[in-house]
């Protein structure tokens, strides 16, 4: 049963939905030139866009370069200009996270990760990532399925299990900032990729460089065994994506397909770029988890799949019935920390097991007595070098048994390293090399050893691994990021 507060919710949901469609409703977009549903106003939509990038700043962090974060801004900002809404306060971000992945949000907010901006061999590459994130603001995509979400969806809420520190188990790994994620259909996906196209050439660019970049992409999925990254799931796939294009500026006339590729100085931006996982900000040997940067160890049962984000660390089983997760607490003392969880409705206080922690039991729908699964588990905060950490593992009522003994064992083992080993670990980094003979990439990986292997490092550079490079080429190698022996 909807509590009273919930059912108002809905209702003045219902009634806000009814007075945005006195004023609006299909008009035509004029970057696609189609008739286009809008129960979402420019400045409604500017508003979603500015409150989900505080949130992806927060979680994901932006990468700690101020040069490339203004040479991303700048050569972003000079491509909206020439686009169908160069009046949106366009922002371009460069996040820091390994994944190759670029999005965007309504309202003008672009996102490159350091994943994909290290797979990019020239600035026309970044260029049509950029476009076609462009695309989807300037198509308005977003906010056209979210006005059609919210036709399907009146009154319609999601209920969590006493709060967010219970949700579900399936899918947890893919929790988190996924869900801000906004998911394209297909065509939205093919006119983006036109928009960009158009993009493109309007800034001068080299046409034929755009799809480099999904041959690049479907390279790393064959690479994968076919398996495509979460977030291409309901995009075309990327092979067909370059044919497709290559069709397209096939027809373009010869003026329209040259341009800037400007390849030489973009690798010179990249000397020194992190590439993977930082293990700054942890890693794993075995079971255990360390975190350099704040100097303590963690050890996860045996088989747990580790999930590391930037503001907490957590553990699932294999069947994604129990977890442990570690999260910064913003709080004056462990007791602190213990009292906020046992305010939330439906978390009962158990028997105090150590220092500050306590078992607890909690069950869905909080005093409003709605029927569900009950969790047990502990919960209790630790202090670490002037900060403050809480420790929660729970699972199912009914496995608690078979569970709570190496939940209970990962959370006593946090600890402080002092070892250096461990914590002296640097990440990866992309170095630039001018070769001076013609070689072939194999012989290159051979006379410049990286720290990825040779087909990851083809795929880098955009090349085969039989390929003769010329004399004078710029290649990219991957130094550095060893991690220390279990």
């Amino acid at each position: 049963m909807f509590d009273k507060a919930f059912c108002l919710r809905g209702i003045y949901t219902f009634l806000a939905l009814l007075a945005s469609l006195a004023g609006s409703g299909c008009s035509v977009n004029p970057a696609t030139g189609q008739r286009q549903l809008t129960l979402i106003g420019e400045a409604q939509e500017i508003e979603i866009g500015r409150q989900n990038d505080v949130q992806i700043v927060d979680q994901m962090g932006l990468y700690g370069d101020p040069e490339l974060q203004s040479y991303l801004q700048d050569l972003g900002s000079r491509l909206a200009a020439k686009s169908e809404r160069p009046d949106l306060p366009w922002t371009f971000r460069l996040v820091d996270d390994p994944v190759v992945n670029a999005f965007a949000l309504p309202g003008g907010y672009v996102y490159i990760t350091r994943g994909i901006l290290a797979h990019f061999n020239s600035e026309a590459e970044l260029v049509s990532v950029l476009g076609h994130e462009i695309g989807h603001v300037t198509g308005r995509h977003g906010v056209e399925r979210m006005s059609k979400a919210q036709l399907a969806q009146i009154g319609l809420g999601v209920a969590a299990v006493a709060s967010e520190d219970f949700r579900p188990f399936a899918g947890m790994a893919q929790q988190g900032l996924s869900l801000l994620f906004l998911k394209f259909s297909r065509d939205d996906e093919r006119q983006a990729d036109d928009l960009g196209l158009r993009y493109l050439v309007a800034g001068d660019y080299a046409a034929d460089e755009m799809p480099k970049v999904f041959t690049t992409l479907d390279r790393m999925s064959a690479s994968q065994g076919g398996r495509v990254p979460g977030w291409l799931a309901t995009h075309p796939p990327p092979a067909n994506r370059a044919q497709r294009l290559s069709e397209v500026i096939a027809g373009l006339p010869p003026d329209q397909r040259q341009g800037q590729v400007n390849r030489e100085t973009y690798l010179g931006r990249l000397d020194g770029v992190s590439f993977g996982v930082n293990p700054r900000e942890g890693y794993t040997v075995g079971n255990t988890f360390y975190h350099p940067d704040l100097a303590f160890a963690l050890d996860f049962p045996q088989g747990w799949q580790v999930v590391n984000q930037k503001q907490a660390v957590g553990a699932v089983s294999p069947e994604e019935d129990a977890i442990v997760v570690l999260t910064l607490a913003e709080k004056n003392s462990p007791d602190e920390v213990v009292q906020s969880f046992f305010q939330q409705d439906g978390v009962q206080r158990g028997d105090r097991w150590r220092d500050d922690f306590y078992y607890f039991r909690a069950a869905p729908g909080g005093q409003n007595g709605a029927q569900g699964p009950e969790y047990v588990g502990l919960v209790g905060a630790v202090q670490h070098r002037g900060q403050l950490f809480r420790l929660l593992s729970y699972t199912l009522d009914d496995r608690w048994d078979g569970r709570g003994r190496p939940m209970q064992d990962a959370v006593a083992s946090f600890r402080t390293v002092t070892d250096r080993r461990y914590l002296d670990v640097q990440s990866k980094k992309v170095d630039i090399v001018t070769l001076k003979k013609p070689m072939t990439l194999k012989q290159f990986h051979s006379q410049y050893p990286s720290t990825i292997e040779l087909e990851p490092l083809a795929i880098l550079n955009g090349v085969s691994v039989s390929e003769t490079l010329p004399r004078g080429h710029r290649v990219k190698r991957v130094s550095g990021g060893e991690l220390p022996d279990s």
